[in-house]
């Protein structure tokens, strides 16, 4: 008996190390070779998600380089071809040289240039053919792009410019040879615009433009777009330059104590790649101290010649950290996962000897409310086998009867739920009729007492007006003198009609409605622009239009007209010194469903404070307007709230108004016409 006990641990011994070897040699093998396969492609898919970010980068970075220079564009072909400049050129020759330089002084300031200037199409003729941006201008086109201006012509233009450009080389690692101690030439963003008289024949050519040399600002804003605070990750920081041949002209690149690297030079690899054959360079460079993961793009002058580069790129040093740091704990996890496989596989060998434990296992689990617990297949096919297996059934019957009661208890909690949210949504119904009985019942009482005041109005101002005209018929030539005032008061005779007309159509909605009719978004856009565009030639203002829908809405025309140019007619008065207005229409979607459409109206003017937004649309009020009468909102407001529409204001003081008209494709109410 103790020679079968032996044989017995003797097997078992045996038995317990080839479970060991079975469960440790695969990974043993697998493991090393997957953790191979993950440190190389991971690091070459990590390169490569790098290198797709600073394209990205780039793309946006030469994005925001074209948008300044179509501001640039703008703003030197709008004064080309404004009322102002024409009246200057239009005086005498004496009077017009003194005026002319006083009007480009004070355009540059309001536009941001650091120079503008006229020239004459005969006087200047050869002055014009040295630069193809002029020389388009002069063939009737407006033209926008980089150049470089040596030191003579930036200081011609203002001795300051010259200053300003003239920028000391120092001595850059890994930097192609190079003798020059300093760099006194211009980059700039060079915009030229034709100049007509009124019978649209050429008088000359105005340019302007901006020096890029030291220029802080823009380099900083430019990098604040592309890389904004939290778009890096692991302490990494985002860099932007630009070059002017391979020196650095503006950059935010740092030395050392904050000082910016102004003057140091590209590598010369980087260098041969971009300037000299024309490539952009995606991929990681030495940038003065330190490696970045780089994006390089040439800029091409107004001649068709690489004459410099832009740049964006963020520090590698903490990605590659970061790799290193992962491998590591690959490393660590693949010498715990051998571990704890060793451990199980030990215990595993151990256990499958004891299925009579697995059982007593499971019977303590279930009795800590652990359901899924089982034994599960045993080894060996004796009576324990079968016993573990009849015990696997008996708790799978038993689950699969608390899974069932547990699906009809669910089944009733949902059915008590919808029923529910049926009876909150009836409250919900009947609350807002109540809602709108009440309000309808104020409206009526509102609308009695406005006629009635209306009424009374009407009549001492038609009397007024009356007095007035026979004023004027009796003292004829007299009332010259008193001109002025007599027009004040028929100015606020006219005023006080308008606020009398706007109180009745408040009251009265069903006699200024007409008929309702489908109203496509795009042609009233259109049709009240048409209304609104003697006063966008007044100024230099611009219309974005952005129409997205193509839904009709049930409406009355002339009130959503009304409406649109009301806030239009706001929006360009808030833009006295010029701006955009954007005009866009939506799609109104709700959970998926199709409500209406959507009308925006959008200014980039001063804005609104939180006080002057929470008065907005009371009556009588006029945001800085005192030549309003205070109704225009409100009215509109009562128009869009009586076909069950909204009008939303989105508006920060310094950042224009936006605002928003909410409408349905059918009113909520067809009491429009009764």
């Amino acid at each position: 008996m103790s020679g079968m006990v032996g044989l017995g641990a003797k097997g078992g011994r045996s038995i317990r190390v080839r479970l060991l070897l079975l469960a440790l040699l695969p990974l043993g093998i697998v493991l090393p070779v997957l953790l191979a396969v993950l440190a190389i492609w991971g690091g070459d898919y990590l390169d490569r998600l790098q290198i797709a970010k600073v394209r990205a980068d780039l793309a946006i970075a030469h994005g925001y380089y074209e948008r300044v220079a179509e501001g640039v564009g703008r703003s030197v072909e709008g004064l080309a071809g404004s009322a102002r400049l024409a009246r200057v050129l239009d005086q005498s020759a004496r009077e017009r040289n003194g005026a002319t330089a006083e009007l480009l002084a004070t355009a540059r300031v309001g536009m941001k240039l650091d120079f503008l200037y006229f020239l004459h199409v005969d006087r200047d003729s050869a002055a014009i053919a040295a630069w193809p941006v002029l020389a388009q201008a002069a063939a009737g086109q407006a033209v926008t792009g980089t150049d470089v201006m040596s030191a003579g012509q930036l200081e011609l233009l203002d001795p300051r410019l010259a200053e300003q450009a003239r920028t000391g080389i120092l001595k850059t690692a890994n930097a192609a040879p190079d003798g020059r101690e300093f760099e006194d030439r211009g980059l700039v963003i060079h915009a030229a615009a034709p100049v007509r008289d009124e019978n649209g024949q050429l008088r000359g050519v105005l340019a302007g433009g901006v020096l890029l040399n030291k220029n802080l600002e823009f380099i900083d804003r430019l990098n604040e777009i592309v890389f904004p605070e939290g778009a890096l990750m692991l302490g990494s920081r985002g860099t932007a330059t630009l070059f002017l041949g391979d020196v650095r002209v503006a950059t935010n690149v740092r030395l050392f104590e904050g000082e910016r690297a102004i003057g140091t030079r590209v590598s010369a690899a980087v260098h041969r790649e971009v300037l000299y054959e024309g490539r952009t360079w995606l991929d990681r460079a030495f940038v003065v101290t330190d490696w970045y993961v780089s994006g390089y793009q040439a800029l091409v002058d107004s001649h068709g010649q690489r004459v410099g580069m832009l740049y964006v790129g963020f520090l590698e040093a903490p990605f590659a950290a970061a790799k290193r740091a992962a491998l590591g704990v690959v490393v660590v996890l693949f010498a715990l996962a051998m571990l704890v496989a060793g451990v199980f596989a030990f215990f595993w060998a151990r256990r499958v000897f004891r299925p009579i434990e697995r059982m007593h296992a499971v019977m303590s689990a279930i009795e800590h409310d652990d359901a899924d617990a089982r034994v599960g297949t045993v080894s060996s096919g004796d009576e324990l086998g079968d016993l573990a297996a009849h015990f696997d059934r008996l708790l799978d019957r038993l689950q699969a009867q608390a899974a069932s009661l547990k699906r009809w208890g669910e089944a009733l909690d949902g059915e008590v739920a919808r029923r529910t949210a049926e009876l909150e949504r009836a409250v919900a119904d009947l609350k807002a009729a109540q809602s709108q009985l009440v309000m309808n019942e104020k409206l009526a009482a509102i609308g009695q007492l406005t006629a009635g005041v209306a009424h009374e109005i009407n009549n001492p101002v038609a009397v007024i007006q009356g007095n007035l005209d026979v004023l004027r018929d009796i003292l004829g030539a007299a009332a010259k003198p008193v001109e002025p005032e007599v027009r004040l008061i028929q100015e606020q005779v006219h005023r006080i009609r308008l606020i009398v007309a706007k109180l009745l159509q408040f009251a009265r909605p069903q006699e200024y409605v007409g008929y309702l009719e489908p109203v496509a978004p795009a042609t009233l856009i259109q049709d009240s622009l048409v209304l609104v565009s003697h006063l966008l030639k007044r100024g230099t203002i611009s219309v974005e239009q952005h129409l997205d829908s193509v839904r009709n809405v049930l409406c009355n025309r002339n009130e959503l007209q009304q409406v649109l140019i009301n806030l239009m007619v706001n929006a360009i008065q808030a833009m006295p010194d010029g701006g955009v207005l954007t005009l866009a229409a939506e799609d109104w979607d709700d959970l998926d469903m199709p409500l209406g459409l959507r009308l925006v109206v959008a200014d980039t003017g001063p804005g609104l404070t939180p006080a002057e937004r929470e008065r907005l649309f009371k009556p009588f009020y006029t945001a800085r307007k005192p030549d309003g009468t205070g109704l225009g909102l409100w009215v509109s407001q009562s128009l869009v709230e009586r076909y069950g529409g909204r009008i939303t204001v989105d508006s920060e003081a310094g950042r224009g108004s936006r605002f928003s008209v909410w409408l349905r494709s059918e009113p909520l109410t067809q009491e429009f016409g009764a």
